[in-house]
């Protein structure tokens, strides 16, 4: 059976905490701890590190998102944020935060967990494509220093490219490396003796 979702529940009006955690059990077993002040948010959910973060207030202020975005760690899980009224600026602040639903005069019980749901799928397409990024960025970076790499030996042994290549791809098969660490060492070891 899987482990319960940890859930933090930001709330200082104790009966709207109620109606979230009522809500909440009755939608699925959920391992649920209400944080009824905003100040040190940072350092309880740190503590707690849950799976997910939800957020209910009036209208979140710039000092609440700031915390919100050191304690949520917008890379490191989810965020749902219900708020009664909002403005252009805290919307964009509060996506800034790397809240990853953010609901305007939407909390009802019958709507928590769907909006959980979603901010959860919304969070994981996001990590995707943050990892789908670095491994690109990643390896384009491969790619200009293996480009490099086939200059120098280009030059320096007066062999065209394709032999260039086959060499760093011979060493690094003899080295039980890869070719982009040979070319990075390759590349490291002309910056000294240029």
């Amino acid at each position: 059976m899987p482990e319960a979702l940890s859930i933090i529940v930001i709330e200082t009006d104790p009966e709207r905490a109620g109606l979230i955690e009522d809500s909440l059990r009755e939608a699925g077993s959920f391992e649920i701890t209400v944080i009824p002040e905003t100040t040190g948010l940072a350092r309880r959910i740190s503590e707690i590190n849950p799976d997910i973060v939800l957020v209910d207030m009036a209208s979140p202020s710039r000092d609440m998102l700031e915390e919100l975005t050191l304690a949520s760690g917008p890379l490191e899980r989810p965020v749902a944020m219900f708020v009664d009224r909002s403005d252009d600026g805290a919307t964009k602040a509060a996506i800034d935060a790397g809240v990853s639903a953010y609901v305007v005069d939407g909390l009802r019980a019958d709507r928590i967990k769907p909006i959980m749901d979603a901010a959860i799928a919304r969070f994981n397409m996001v990590q995707r494509m943050r990892t789908e990024l670095e491994t690109t960025r990643r390896a384009l970076e491969e790619r200009k220093v293996i480009d490099r790499a086939k200059g120098l030996l280009m030059k320096a042994r007066g062999i065209d490219e394709d032999a260039a290549y086959a060499l760093l791809r011979r060493t690094a098969m003899d080295q039980g490396r890869r070719v982009a660490d040979v070319a990075h060492a390759l590349v490291t070891a002309a910056g000294l003796l240029s």
